[in-house]
């Protein structure tokens, strides 16, 4: 880890520092867009004062004695203008020992693409001793712009400036520098906007597996604007198998978590083994109306014997009642009977419950409300009868349920659990999913009164679509809403998401437009990592499955990962599906699901496939395979028949409906005929034509 220090010159702040917001800003860019490589282990506040400013830098810069103590950067916020108050560029210079005049530049050009208004800034750069020293401009949003400018080659320059041997260091060259530091060189960019299909880096390229991290970005430099763009896509094209082994590697592993019982537990999967913490039941009960008696206990060999007479007959009082609800324990007298309720717990000295089917009422008390004496006929009457003993259901200590094993509505889980006093229980953790639509010409489906759309408008199918989608399998949505297509926006958009959800799905930009900035924005501006941008299928060919690494907090909740101060880093996957309706859902289905099933720690991960036989012809696509939605349906006969919901085209919105499976089709120049068997992938249950 570099250590780095933030010092903010600010009389305002100086005074007051919780008007601050610079340093919680530039601890973002750090944690968000270092890579893990930074630990900012030191901050101050200052007032624009040259004496103050140079003094707290040199402290954190002159520090003499351990190593691990050394701070590798310091960088300044404010007091980088015009105003006659803004001292630091000139109080900072006079302690630098060599100037670096290329991160000054590199600074400028980032801003000015955002503001002209750059060239107000008078920003200083450099070395002393072994620290490097940055200043950035006062208002937040410059600071982390300008270090979000330089960030990637500051690490280079940081271990530099400490004493690493450079000759080492530089071996390899410029382009694995550039690959280290996850960035792209001009020349890199050029070639691969103008195709990239050479000899040379293109090669290099392409003879990477299939499904490993890219080193570098593939995606379109979008500052080079639309005519530099790619032509055709850079990515190599997957198999669905490749794809989804891909997804299988990169997505994140299982996060264990307690969660009480209760019935927001359904859903998730155990852990841990569960060993019940009672007996069930606690106490001797009755499994029957009737009435609590005292047997004699009988010898094996009486037991066995079929002259053993075991018949209880006679008049007896009714001594006690026993229900099923707290009470005192009851004792039952000698000579007596106690009447008793189905689940009460039996009267001490009671052994055995004769049913209330094999009595009658012999007398009453004066008043006539209850039983005195009740004539008794039962033969074959044993210790034990109609008795639930302590533990009989579940005894303390027994095995409940297994590692693996997923909490369901219907099957009782949670009642067992409940029952046998378990009150919580180590789970998964349930992803939360959060989806975005993308698009300037998507607007909610609300927007707008029928038939009012304007010219080139879209409503907004599928994002309600997949948020009900995610839903119906079990797990939690949160609604990103519509971004427009304009790389700002969409960059703060996607932050924003992969600090609130631990899925991102977004629809629309994957192709091959100008404005189809999805892979852009997550390999360039994230820094994230595309691990294919193209599947062989049909609906579906432009879908891309990327990770980012962000900062982890330490009170993760049970579902979402919001807030903390932790430098813990994890994984976030984001899925940019296709904008069309039928290939989005399609590829939720065959990608994300499994994706999600694997962070839930549910087995299997994909749809159940069953073999099903085609009611009618089916035309292929003749290059590529195809998942093809249907209805499977059983028959009298108990064979699983196909139909398809009809025209498959991947805007046609209309042919999801009804469809419960999707087949997996092959790719062929001739149709599958009527009977033929192909494996369908299940989305819902099975219809039945009986």
């Amino acid at each position: 880890m570099l250590r780095a220090a933030v010092l903010v010159v600010s009389t305002t702040a100086a005074r007051d520092a919780s008007t601050d917001a610079a340093i919680p800003a530039l601890k973002d860019v750090f944690a968000t867009d270092g890579y893990g490589k930074w630990d900012v282990v030191e901050t101050s506040i200052v007032s624009d004062d040259a004496a103050s400013i140079q003094k707290t830098v040199s402290q954190w810069t002159d520090a003499v004695g351990d190593d691990s103590k050394l701070i590798n950067l310091v960088v300044t916020t404010g007091g980088t203008g015009f105003a006659i108050s803004d001292v630091t560029p000139e109080a900072v210079s006079e302690l630098i020992e060599k100037p670096a005049p290329g991160l000054v530049h590199g600074m400028l050009a980032a801003s000015l693409k955002v503001t002209p208004f750059a060239v107000m800034s008078r920003p200083v750069a450099g070395v002393r001793k072994r620290t490097v020293i940055v200043t950035l401009p006062g208002s937040p949003k410059g600071a982390k712009e300008n270090l979000q400018a330089i960030i990637k080659m500051l690490p280079h320059a940081c271990v530099l400036a400490a004493g690493i041997d450079s000759r080492s260091l530089h071996s390899g060259g410029v382009r694995k520098l550039e690959q280290r530091a996850g960035i792209t060189g001009s020349i890199a960019c050029q070639s691969h906007n103008h195709g990239g299909h050479g000899h040379g880096h293109g090669l290099v390229r392409h003879a990477q597996p299939a499904h490993a991290p890219l080193s570098s970005p593939l995606s379109n430099n979008l500052s080079l604007g639309p005519t530099r763009r790619n032509r055709a896509s850079p990515y190599p094209m997957l198999s669905v198998d490749a794809a989804l082994a891909c997804i299988k590697e990169y997505t994140p592993d299982v996060i264990e978590t307690e969660r009480p019982v209760d019935q927001d537990l359904v859903g998730f999967v155990l852990a841990r083994d569960v060993y019940a913490a009672e007996d069930v039941p606690a106490f001797r009960a009755s499994i029957v109306d009737g009435y609590a008696v005292v047997v004699p206990k009988h010898t094996d060999e009486q037991s066995a014997s079929k002259s053993s007479n075991r018949t209880l007959s006679g008049i007896f009082p009714v001594t006690s009642v026993s229900h099923a609800a707290p009470d005192e324990a009851k004792v039952l007298r000698d000579g007596g009977i106690a009447r008793i309720t189905t689940g009460a717990p039996l009267p001490a000295g009671a052994n055995a419950v004769v049913m209330v089917e094999s009595t009658v009422l012999y007398s009453t008390t004066e008043d006539g409300q209850e039983e005195k004496e009740v004539e008794i006929s039962a033969a074959d009457v044993r210790d034990g009868d109609n008795v639930r003993e302590v533990g009989s259901d579940v005894r303390k200590g027994h095995l409940l349920m297994q590692k693996g094993e997923r909490i369901t509505a219907v099957g009782g889980e949670v009642g067992l659990l409940a029952a046998a006093g378990v009150q919580r229980v180590t789970v998964y953790r349930r992803p939360v999913v959060g989806v975005m639509s993308t698009g300037n010409e998507i607007v909610e489906h609300t927007a707008r009164p029928p038939s009012e759309l304007r010219l080139g408008e879209v409503r907004d199918t599928n994002r309600p679509t997949l948020l009900l989608a995610a839903q119906e399998w079990g797990f939690a949505t949160v609604d990103l809403g519509i971004v427009v297509d304009q790389p700002q926006t969409l960059e703060q958009r996607l932050r924003d998401a992969v600090r609130q959800v631990d899925v991102v799905i977004t629809t629309g930009g994957v192709s091959m437009g100008e404005l189809d900035l999805l892979k852009p924005t997550i390999e360039r501006a994230l820094g994230g990592t595309i691990h294919f941008g193209r599947v062989t299928m049909k609906p579906g060919k432009p879908t891309t499955f990327a990770t980012v690494t962000v900062k982890e907090p330490d009170n993760v909740s049970d579902n979402l990962a919001v807030g903390g101060h932790s430098t813990r880093r994890s994984v976030r996957p984001i899925f940019s599906l296709p904008g069309n309706p039928a290939s989005a859902l399609v590829t939720f289905h065959l990608f994300v699901l499994p994706a999600l099933r694997k962070m839930a720690g549910e087995h299997p991960h994909g749809l159940p496939r069953v073999p099903v036989v085609l009611s009618h012809d089916f035309v292929l696509d003749r290059l590529r395979p195809e998942y093809h939605r249907a209805v499977v349906s059983v028959g009298a006969d108990g064979v699983l028949q196909a139909t398809s919901t009809g025209g498959q085209r991947s805007s046609k919105v209309g042919s999801m409906r009804g469809a419960n499976a999707l087949l997996c089709m092959p790719a062929g120049p001739e149709p599958l005929k009527a009977g033929a068997k192909v494996d369908a992938l299940l989305m819902s249950n099975i219809r039945s034509e009986l």
